[in-house]
């Protein structure tokens, strides 16, 4: 099927611009897709922030990132950005939904085209009510395997990408460990500092407020400046010259991870990961080859000496394969393809709908038992 020409909406999250300028992995994925579309020859309209940067059309009801001015009502410009895309649906012929569950109600009233959603993670129990409402009208693809909930079905899994060109690549291991992202329990920042103090390695943090309590108990007693660094939020150039530098990139979460775009990051940059072995991270880190999946803390630590004997040329190899944006963009067109021809999704299976009859709200929202991703290349050899 050609797409050339075919009218498509990219709703994106508005918490901050698209892209964003440092943290911000919902804006930064949406604009990647509109983005890589626009190359493509679609005909792109990009819902993101005023202060957004494409080189498409844009269309905006909230002047900058509701992050970035606080006296701003997110609930009013939530529903607002929403309703300026439906209101504009029947110009489209497909609609892309990287905005979570909320889009998917206005989609039920609709007359509008087929819509696709992105599901980039489920943020609490209550909201698969919300997915499962509205999957006789949407069409869902997950950013993993592991990210999957079985009262759902899948058009495809997407994997996110980056641009490798944008990270610069070091074939010399660091000194030092880094841990990227925000300070909250599930993503480990405690469990990094345990593994860099047991293992004898500096760390470097480079991660947002999100947990205020978690940070002062947990992080704040154990940076020193020396053994232990906060460097607060990093931006662009810092950000590639922090994971360039780094032995390793740790990512040792204590709750499944849905994708996790800074493990790419730092591959890229020929960082290898020392990841949790569960959700998504077996699905991206070779173990022993890009990294190692880790069962707990102990295990990380007695992995450390030989992150430096890792080949970082198979990190870079394994992300320009796998987790371009151009094979994110591939990803989709095929999504795109089979929703166009569908227009609506099938009936569920019998499987389906018994894992929808069952006590949903008490399931984990991520599973850790997961098949092996197929490896296409042979890598460290």
């Amino acid at each position: 099927m050609d797409l050339k020409g075919l009218r498509l909406a990219v709703l994106a999250a508005i918490a901050w611009p698209a892209p964003p300028p440092g943290y911000g992995p919902w804006e930064q994925v949406a604009f990647d897709i509109a983005d890589g579309m626009r190359r493509r020859g679609l005909d792109v309209t990009l819902f993101a922030s005023g202060d957004s940067r494409f080189e498409g059309r844009l269309v905006s009801v909230v002047p900058v990132g509701l992050n970035e001015d606080p006296a701003l009502d997110g609930e009013v410009f939530t529903a607002l950005h929403i309703g300026e895309l439906f209101r504009r649906a029947q110009h489209f012929d497909l609609i892309h939904n990287n905005f979570d569950w909320k889009p998917l109600t206005y989609g039920l009233a609709s007359t509008a085209p087929p819509l696709l959603t992105t599901i980039h993670g489920f943020s609490s129990p209550q909201i698969l009510a919300a997915y499962y409402a509205c999957a006789a009208r949407s069409f869902y693809c997950s950013i993993s395997n592991a990210d999957r909930d079985p009262g759902l079905e899948y058009l495809a899994t997407t994997y996110n990408g980056i641009d490798p060109k944008a990270f610069t690549f070091s074939a010399k291991a660091g000194d030092y460990l880094v841990f990227l992202g925000r300070f909250h329990p599930e993503k480990g920042a405690h469990l990094a500092i345990e593994i860099a103090r047991r293992a004898g390695v500096r760390l470097k943090m480079a991660a947002i407020p999100h947990d205020d309590a978690y940070f002062r108990e947990e992080v704040a007693p154990h940076i020193d400046g020396d053994r232990v660094q906060f460097l607060g939020a990093v931006e662009r150039e810092a950000r590639d010259e922090l994971l360039s530098n780094a032995l390793a990139l740790v990512h040792m979460t204590t709750r499944p991870e849905r994708f996790g775009l800074t493990l790419i990051e730092a591959m890229a940059c020929g960082t290898p990961v020392l990841g949790a072995r569960m959700g998504s991270i077996p699905e991206i880190v070779i173990d022993g080859v890009t990294g190692f999946l880790c069962d707990g803390v102990e295990d990380a630590v007695v992995r450390v000496p030989a992150l430096a004997s890792l080949d970082r040329r198979a990190c870079r190899a394994l992300v320009e394969a796998e987790f371009t944006v151009d094979r994110m963009v591939d990803r989709y067109i095929c999504a795109y393809e089979e929703a166009l021809r569908l227009r609506l999704p099938p009936p569920p299976s019998e499987s389906v709908r018994r894992a929808r009859e069952h006590d949903w709200w008490d399931r984990p929202m991520a599973y850790t038992t997961i098949p092996p991703k197929p490896q296409s290349l042979e890598l460290g050899s």
